[in-house]
This record gives C-alpha cells, structure tokens and sequence, in this order.
C-alpha cells in the first residue's frame, strides 16, 4: 500500500508542480523558529492590509518588512510585570471562584482596570479556583503595553444559549501587545450544547459560541493555552497580524460537530508551533484573505486534518498566499492534508500551499484536495463559475517527507 501510496504522490506532484517549492521552502525556513518569527514587527492592522499602490501582489515571508522588535520588547515586559508592574486579579473585583455563581461581570470589571492601567503592563489575573463565566468581551486600544490574561484556574463557560448574543465566549479585540499564558483550563461545557448543533440540516440555524475570538490584535503570543470541550470553534483568529501560538493543548471528543482547534481568517504572519490539537473538526483551518502561515510541530488527532479552506463560499473572500505545513504528526484523522474549495462563482487563489514532513498514522484520506466541496455532484453541472483555484506553480506536496502508516488509506481527488 505505501508503493502505492508514493505513486499516487508522484502524480501529485505532476499536477500541482513544484517549481515554487524551493524557493518558498527557503524563505519559510528563515522564519521557522518561534524566536526568529518573534523578532518580526509589522505596521498596525489598517496600514498592513491596505496593499500600497506599485506594490507586489503578494508578500513572501522572506521579504517581510524589518521595522523593529515590538514583539521582543513584549517578551521583556512580561519580566518587568512579574517584578512589579501592576497585577488585576479577578477575586479582588468581585469574582467568587464558587463555580456557580457568574462571574462575568467580574472579569469585565477587572479588565478595565487592567486596560486602563497607565503604569506600564498590566496582567489580568486568573487565580486557582474554578470560575463559572458568561459571555464576555476584552476590548481595547488598552494604554497597557503589553497586557496579559494569566489563567490559573478552571474557567467553565455558562450554557445557556440564549445568553450568548454574539457567537463567542470570551472576545478578545483591538488591542496591541496582547498575552495569553497560564497553566489553567477554558472548559467551554460543549456536551451540554452539542445535540443542538443541526447546521448540517437546518441553514439558518444557531451557530454555537466560540471558546475564544481574536480579532484585530497586533503582536500577539498565546502559549500554554489549555481548551477543552468548546461548544463551536475553540480559537478563531481573525483579523490579526503577527501572530504566535505555541504549547497549546485543544481537546474535544472526535464526535463533538464544529470544534475546530483554530480557525484563521484575515490574518497574516501567523505561527502555530508545538501544540497538541485533536477534536471532532478540522485541527487546524487556513480560512480565507491569509497570507504567511507556518503551522510546525503540531500533533493533531482525532480530528479532520490540517486544512487549507474551506474557501470561496461568500463574495468578499480574498486568496491565500504562502502557507507552511511541516514537521506535523496526525493520527485517527479522517483527513490528512486537505485543500477544500467551494465550486462557487467567488474567485480567487490557494497559491504556496506547502505540506512537508506530515507523518500519518491511521487516516483515510492522507491527502485530499477537494475543489467541489459543499456541493452536491448531481448539481454541480449547473454552477457556472470561475472559483477559487490551485496555482499549479506554486503548491506542492514534498514527496520524500511523507510517512503514511495506514493500510487502508486512500488519497482522493474530487
């Protein structure tokens, strides 16, 4: 079967030549490393994606602009904050820890205080305890730099859906320097909110909240970040720019719907290192409008893959650009690498998409690459479209780096 397996590759790498892959391979080499990556600053969020007049139509990560070291000078202040900068602990705002009582108000409470602090960092602290909280939101431009959200504690979100206005749980937004770490556990009690997930049958159906949203941060590190059992997605990036999430652990039962690990969208320079993802959902999904992911060392199962896509189901979404998938481990998986486009009108380019050193342990469909994807064959003659489209020069399956181990694989094409 592995015979088989490499000749199924090789035809591949036929198709979707690799004369990109050298070149892009080198410049995503530079910038591997967690430490390199954090020594790349970029402009705020507004002048980043206002493309100038004259410029290339895409970025490479090996020419991304050298305009200083905000995100070490991050990393410094979080020395300086634990040393004595000022410290917002929630149960001294009001937070009971009891695990019954809502401590929302609390938390948002004590994050003003922490944003509005003016004597350099701040961290938003999460003490040992377990904390039942509703819906809430973490907004800046704070006049902290940086500012942390430490958890120590069992953070258990409430269940009642109706509470849940906006689809997130905890949202994160606008802000600058932003720092996520901690030893302790969001629990988004999903199993109580799982049997009401018909989206599958009903379109106008309720999407259930994501565990965390991030939207419109600049410079941003997540590490140590535990989630389990989110009721929709766990992550969702949206909207940012130098971002690194590293040591994560994301869990959730291989048949729980829609729990992806971490979902991008409208993000560049994005890094996803040594993290343990597996849930009923894609590991890790590269949405729309992304440019300059590298997604290493990262063991994703159960679960349905490393995913580019689904892209290409609304009007408004842009290509995707210079994508990195290597050293990664993925196991009980119904997919392994995957690309999954909409056969839509909406067009546009999944163009540098690399996977290198994947190795697979009992997964059907090692790869996929499915251009049809939401789309019933029967009535896919009538769909007259451009769509989004693979640019044969620029994605590859580096064919050397692939270790399946499953006798029952099979590599599909749709």
């Amino acid at each position: 079967m592995t015979r088989n397996l490499s000749l199924v590759i090789q035809i591949l790498l036929l198709v979707f030549a690799s004369q990109c892959s050298a070149k892009v391979a080198a410049t995503l080499d530079d910038v591997t490393g967690t430490e390199n990556l954090l020594k790349v600053t970029v402009p705020t969020v507004n002048e980043q994606f206002l493309r100038p007049a004259g410029a290339p139509r895409r970025l490479g990560i090996g020419t991304l602009p050298d305009i200083g070291s905000t995100v070490n000078d991050i990393r410094e202040n979080i020395v300086l904050n634990e040393n004595g900068g000022s410290v917002f602990d929630v149960t001294k705002h009001g937070a009971k820890a009891d695990g019954e009582t809502d401590d929302a108000q609390a938390f948002m409470t004590t994050w003003i205080a922490a944003c509005r602090n003016t004597v350099g960092p701040a961290k938003f602290l999460i003490p040992q305890g377990t904390y039942l909280v509703g819906p809430v939101t973490f907004a800046g431009p704070c006049k902290s730099f940086p500012i942390t959200l430490e958890n120590q504690g069992t953070v258990k979100a409430t269940t009642d859906i109706s509470e849940y206005s906006s689809p997130e749980w905890f949202s994160i937004e606008d802000i600058t320097g932003f720092i996520l770490t901690g030893s302790g556990v969001f629990d988004g009690q999903g199993v109580t909110v799982w049997p009401y997930n018909d989206c599958k049958k009903n379109r106008f159906c309720q999407l259930l909240p994501i565990s965390i949203k991030f939207s419109r941060l600049n410079h941003t590190i997540v590490d140590g970040l535990t989630s389990v059992n989110s009721m929709g997605f766990h992550t969702f990036v949206f909207y940012c720019y130098n971002f690194t999430a590293t040591n994560m652990k994301i869990i959730a039962p291989h048949n729980s719907p829609n729990t992806d690990g971490m979902y991008l969208s409208t993000s560049k320079l994005v890094t996803i290192t040594n993290s343990v993802i597996g849930t009923g959902d894609d590991c890790v999904s590269i949405g729309h409008s992304t440019e300059n992911i590298v997604v290493t060392n990262v063991t994703c199962g159960p679960g349905h893959g490393l995913s580019v896509g689904s892209l290409g189901k609304y009007s408004k979404e842009k290509s995707v650009y210079n994508v990195l998938v290597k050293n990664c481990t993925i196991f009980n998986a119904t997919n392994g690498a995957r690309i999954k486009t909409w056969a839509s009108r909406i067009s546009g380019l999944a163009s540098g998409i690399i996977f290198e050193d994947i190795v697979m342990y009992n997964v059907k469909n090692p790869i996929i690459i499915d251009q049809t994807y939401g789309t019933k064959k029967k009535k896919l003659q009538l769909i007259l479209h451009a769509g989004f489209k693979l640019e044969d020069q620029r994605c590859s399956f580096q064919e050397h780096s692939w270790d399946i181990n499953n006798e029952r694989g099979s590599i599909v094409g749709v």
